[in-house]
């Protein structure tokens, strides 16, 4: 398992139109991929959880991802956030 964390730094925090091409680039990987914010853990590929989670800048999240691709699908998406998060 390989497991990364990051604090938001976008002033609208992970919002609909963001959420929705993180769940497009979580949805690449045959990897399971999960997100962890205030004790919840939620399955990265589902917009729907995604966007209910609520998570603003400065907030803290935890990306996991488990699976025979999960260093790839770990990198690209620590990328992702870094470059639009």
């Amino acid at each position: 398992m390989k497991e990364f964390s990051y604090k938001i730094q976008g002033e609208n925090g992970i919002h609909a139109r963001r959420a929705g091409k993180l769940v497009k680039e979580a949805q690449n990987f045959s990897s399971n991929v999960s997100i962890v914010y205030n004790q919840r853990i939620e399955n990265l590929k589902r917009l729907f959880t995604i966007t209910c989670l609520g998570v603003k800048k400065g907030d803290l999240v935890t990306v996991k991802v488990e699976g025979s691709d999960e260093t790839e699908a770990a990198q690209t998406l620590e990328n992702y956030f870094k470059e639009n998060l």
